[in-house]
């Protein structure tokens, strides 16, 4: 029983032991599964040079001919000239196209001898002034004095016709204002009734407006006797010596006077009529005295008449004298001064004056000869006819495209992107390429930047246009062209690989070897291994491109710098691996590791 207790045991320690031996192998395999090889880092490194350093943007387009024009009618009318067709090659200044000018062309004519005529007027004023123009001068000035005179003289007499015309209206005016007065308020019909009543009260049983007319005939009869009174009072005060201004106001009193009697008479004369008329649409006769006074009405009209007239006539006549005296006076003044200047000689005004006379012809002479060059259509540039859809005989107006017009010449048209095109200017030197003909390589320059981008879907492109330094006919327009802008570049110039380069902030630096390295391994792609820890040495930049970078201060030529690092793994010994596979019977080689001499690359 103990025996076997003691058997038990035994065979339980040794699978214990070799439990532990298991666990040992375990650990080791793991450890060096877990933990890999030994690590060294090499460097790779580069020589700071002096170089020529270049930036450029690329971009991508089309290409298209450099210029393009309509060119359109700048006048309407008949084509009467048509020299244009589809794909033909014209000259520069070449006629393609004529309207009718002949309105324009008269306009020329016009305006040339519109010049003419006062470049003939500017020589003729500044001669000396000849006897005959100032003694036709001196006569013009007499003749102005003698028609002044003449005037004053109608003037005087007019005054004089006119206190006639005033004696003899007050022969007729007290007659017809007595008559009036009879006619009007005598007792002819009844002793106790006087005639304007008669007329009414007989009236008033047909037609009541007969009050109407009374009231204006007694009205026009009151206003006519103050008046009348006035104006004789006025007139018997006066004389043919009288001033002139109180003659000429008792002639225009006079006027106003009869033209207020006749307005009297003419008023008594509605009022009988009206009698006359009611009675006689009733089959009735009127009085027979009502004839007679419309018989004295027709007299008195026919003499207020008549001073009227004479009157107005002679207010007319006087009004027409002041006036012309004045006239004169002016004319006098005028042809005094004109005389003087005959006399004097050409003024340096007269003849500035003409001057600029002249530069209005030769200005209007110019506009014409523009609107008659309208109605030609001439070619802008050497170029090919692209389209054309007039013919002779067509009318057209003014902005009518004739034909289009396009050079030979080609030209490249790339969009960029905002970043890019703050870049590019006019003049910088460009590369093309295209896609239609591979081997084909173009310089350029650049011509124009677009001032506006165009957005589509919130992203701003701009066009760039390119001109070819050479034209190659293989090239047409609409083929596809990739461009390479140069935009900026420097010459001898520190340059540091754009790898070698870091930043800590707003800084720039570079690491350098801390010790010194043989020439021959700067370069090498395996890197070397550095007993020291490199160092870091702040730069300042300046211009950079894709690969290098422009070192302004930190470096100099020949400085060398790490551009990358390289980790190699060393593998263990393989005595010793096979060692331990043979030991543990190869039951734990894992494989995990990597494989011997494998590189990776970090920048």
């Amino acid at each position: 029983m103990l025996l076997k207790f003691f058997q038990k045991a035994m065979a339980h320690k040794i699978l214990s032991g070799f439990i532990v031996i298991l666990v040992a192998l375990g650990a080791y395999w793991g450890y060096k599964f877990f933990k890999g090889d030994a690590v060294e880092t090499r460097y790779v490194l580069a020589a700071v040079e002096k170089g020529t350093l270049i930036a450029s943007v690329s971009g991508s387009g089309q290409v298209s001919a450099s210029d393009q024009i309509d060119l359109t009618a700048k006048a309407s009318g008949e084509i009467t000239y048509l020299n244009v067709k589809k794909g033909s090659e014209v000259k520069s200044g070449a006629l393609l196209a004529q309207l009718d000018s002949s309105d324009a062309q008269k306009s020329v004519r016009d305006a040339e001898s519109n010049l003419a005529s006062a470049k003939l007027s500017l020589e003729k004023l500044k001669q000396p002034t000849d006897e005959l123009t100032i003694l036709q001068a001196e006569n013009s000035l007499l003749a102005a004095k003698e028609s002044k005179k003449n005037t004053e003289e109608d003037l005087v007499k007019a005054y004089d016709d006119g206190f006639n015309s005033i004696a003899n209206g007050f022969l007729d005016l007290p007659t017809v204002m007595s008559g009036l007065q009879d006619l009007l308020y005598a007792n002819s019909y009844n002793q106790n009734q006087s005639n304007v009543e008669y007329y009414t009260n007989v009236a008033k049983y047909y037609d009541e407006k007969v009050f109407q007319y009374k009231n204006d005939a007694e009205t026009a009869y009151r206003a006519a006797r103050v008046a009348y009174d006035k104006n004789f009072s006025d007139y018997k005060a006066a004389s043919r010596f009288s001033e002139i201004l109180v003659i000429e106001n008792l002639i225009s009193e006079t006027y106003d006077t009869t033209k207020t009697i006749a307005e009297a008479v003419k008023s008594a004369n509605n009022l009988i009529q009206f009698y006359q008329d009611k009675l006689t649409e009733r089959n009735l006769d009127p009085q027979s005295l009502a004839d007679t006074h419309l018989a004295s009405l027709n007299v008195y009209t026919g003499k207020t008449n008549t001073h009227l007239s004479s009157l107005f006539s002679i207010q007319s006549t006087i009004k027409n004298s002041k006036e012309s005296i004045i006239s004169s006076d002016r004319t006098i003044i005028e042809k005094t001064a004109s005389l003087a200047e005959l006399r004097a000689g050409p003024d340096a005004l007269d003849i500035r004056a003409q001057e600029l006379s002249i530069k209005q012809k030769e200005n209007a002479l110019s506009d014409a000869k523009e609107k008659f060059a309208d109605y030609f259509v001439k070619a802008p540039f050497d170029g090919v006819v692209a389209e054309t859809n007039v013919k002779k005989g067509d009318t057209v107006s003014s902005g009518v495209t004739i034909a289009t017009l396009i050079t030979k010449q080609k030209i490249a048209e790339i969009s960029l992107n905002e970043v890019d095109a703050a870049k590019v200017k006019v003049g910088q030197k460009t590369t093309l390429t295209f896609d239609a003909v591979e081997e084909l390589s173009l310089t350029g320059e650049v011509i124009e930047v677009d001032t506006l981008g165009t957005v589509s879907q919130g992203v701003v492109t701009y066009t760039v246009k390119i001109n070819f330094d050479t034209q190659d006919e293989r090239v047409k327009s609409g083929m596809s062209v990739s461009a390479n802008i140069i935009t900026d570049m420097k010459q001898d110039v520190l340059m540091a690989p754009n790898s070698a380069i870091k930043f800590l902030g707003e800084t720039s630096y570079v690491e350098m070897p801390n010790e010194t390295v043989g020439t021959s391994l700067v370069g090498t792609n395996s890197g070397i291994v550095l007993t020291a820890s490199p160092r870091q040495q702040t730069i300042t930049t300046g211009l950079a491109n894709d690969s290098y970078t422009e070192v302004v201060s930190g470096l100099s030529d020949g400085d060398q710098i790490i551009t990358r690092t390289v980790s190699a793994s060393t593998a263990n010994s393989t005595s010793n691996s096979s060692s331990n596979r043979s030991s543990s019977g190869n039951i734990f080689n894992m494989g995990g590791g990597p494989a011997a001499g494998s590189v990776m690359i970090r920048q």
